[in-house]
Formats: structure tokens, sequence, C-alpha cells
């Protein structure tokens, strides 16, 4: 199962992405991993959270401009060049990595990466062949 990810579009400008935030404290829904990219007038904020459901119904009432849609979530083998147990096999099956980006905390003593892929399906596939291991569910959890 794919974790779900928030994507939200804010316009480029001071206190937009506090306001999401801010919006996000009001019920008690934390940012499991957080990733931010200002692009020309808009800013896109991607976010996995402990409740997107809620989440989602929550900015919708507030009429935020976002999307959810399916990503990966990998934990990175612990040795120097771990990053490339993940990268490597990916490029080798010709998927492309659309964005990746860490959680704030994480279950054990690897980092969680989280990443977008045009393949979905084939890179849990490949990933799960090369033995990584990937969180689902258990994101949900992350305190």
């Amino acid at each position: 199962m794919a974790v779900k990810q928030i994507s939200v579009l804010l316009d480029n400008v001071p206190g937009s992405f506090a306001q999401l935030t801010h919006t996000l404290d009001t019920e008690d829904i934390g940012r499991i991993a957080v990733s931010a990219a200002s692009i020309a007038h808009d800013s896109r904020v991607r976010l996995v959270v402990n409740d997107p459901d809620r989440a989602a119904a929550l900015l919708s009432s507030f009429n935020f401009n976002f999307e959810v849609t399916p990503v990966l979530a990998a934990e990175v083998p612990l040795h120097a060049g771990g990053i490339n147990a993940i990268l490597n096999p990916l490029a080798k099956a010709e998927i492309n990595i659309l964005y990746l980006y860490t959680t704030v905390n994480r279950i054990g003593k690897e980092t969680i990466v989280i990443i977008g892929v045009d393949k979905l399906e084939e890179a849990r596939e490949i990933l799960t062949e090369n033995w990584i291991h990937l969180i689902e569910d258990e994101i949900y959890a992350i305190p």
C-alpha cells in the first residue's frame, strides 16, 4: 500500500506556509515529512501527515489548493552510500524519481525517505527485490 502524500500549492508570499501549518495544528494533525519549494509565484509544499484523510477534509474546508497522491516511503540502509541501494535499482529499471525528501522523525535508526516516482508499482517491486524495507501504514504512527 502506498503512503498518501498531500501536495499543497500556496502563494509564494510571507506567511502562507505558516497559515497551512497553523490550520493543520488546530486539528492536531502532525507532520511526519515535509518538503517545500518555490516555483515563480507559487510554492509547493509536500506533506506526509499522521491522518491524511482528515487533513484533506480540513484543507478542503479552508479552500486550500491541494491534491493527495501515492508515494513510497523507504528506509535508507545504514552504510556508506546507503541511498544508492535505493537510487541505483530504480535508475537501472528506468524509473524516474520525481522528488525525494526525508521524514522529520524515524522508526528505528534508519532515515526514511519519501519518494515520488513515475512508475509506483514497478518501483515498489524493484525496491522489494533489492531488500529495501518499505514503510507503509506504520508511517502514520511515527511520533
